[in-house]
């Protein structure tokens, strides 16, 4: 923590070596959460990228060493948000001659629509534990939150989402 703290402070002050070693501590964390998020590679890599590219311009913001890590998934949830609501406002005609995928998409789009009716704050914790991995003493940790917290909003997240596709998470149990 000590080393982060020291690459943090070079990083504000204009160390783009210092940053990068930060960045590569949490790059493939990022991308997972992106992947999983957009779900589309390239948009994954995209919207990192211009994470990092957001957090090496504001790295002065930072107040605090320790919320590095919270820091840089909070930037990375706003562009992946970003992107979303422009895959909704994006209109394109389908080819028809492309073959329909052989997942039930209804279900897909339904459990999505769930995911996307959650408070944002949802929605991040969830992220981070079901897409990123993270305990939620670690997504604690990353949001300054207490754990218990975290569990507690993380349960109701997941009832309410489990009502609102009334009832289907138990049918695949």
């Amino acid at each position: 923590m000590i080393q982060n703290t020291e690459l943090i402070r070079q990083a504000q002050s204009g160390d783009v070596h210092a940053f990068a070693l930060l960045y590569e501590q949490i790059y493939r964390d990022l991308y997972r959460f992106a992947l999983y998020t957009l779900r589309h590679e390239q948009d994954a890599e995209d919207a990192v990228s211009e994470a990092v590219t957001d957090a090496f311009a504001q790295i002065g913001s930072l107040r605090e060493a320790g919320a590095f890590s919270a820091w840089m998934f909070r930037i990375l949830s706003k562009k992946c948000a970003r992107r979303i609501r422009s895959y909704r406002d994006f209109q394109e005609e389908l080819d028809e001659s492309i073959p329909a995928p052989q997942k039930d998409l209804e279900e897909q789009m339904d459990t999505r629509s769930a995911f996307e009716s959650l408070p944002p704050q949802d929605r991040l914790i969830l992220s981070l534990n079901l897409f990123a991995g993270y305990s939620s003493q670690e997504i604690s940790d990353t949001l300054g939150m207490n754990p218990n917290t975290v569990r507690s909003r993380q349960s109701r997240a997941l009832k309410k989402m489990q009502q609102m596709l009334g009832g289907q998470c138990d049918e695949s149990r």
